[in-house]
């Protein structure tokens, strides 16, 4: 695409792009690491993987066996 342009096309189309950026809203990282680790904090008691799954609900667990590494 940017083959068939000419330099005047693509440093137009650049100018808009940064012109979108510069009209960006932008937030302090720290309050997005808050936001984050309020969101995981959230999901945490319902999280399998750091919860666990009950042995009822759990698909892999059953009769079948285990396995062993030694």
């Amino acid at each position: 695409m940017a083959r068939d342009m000419s330099d005047k096309e693509i440093l137009k189309m650049e100018l808009e792009q940064l012109k979108k950026e510069v009209s960006t809203t932008r937030t302090p990282l720290l309050a997005n690491c808050a936001e984050t680790v309020t969101f995981v904090e959230a999901l945490l008691p319902d999280d399998p993987l750091i919860k666990g799954v009950p042995d009822d609900k759990n698909p892999y667990k059953g009769d079948k066996g285990g396995c062993i590494i030694t």
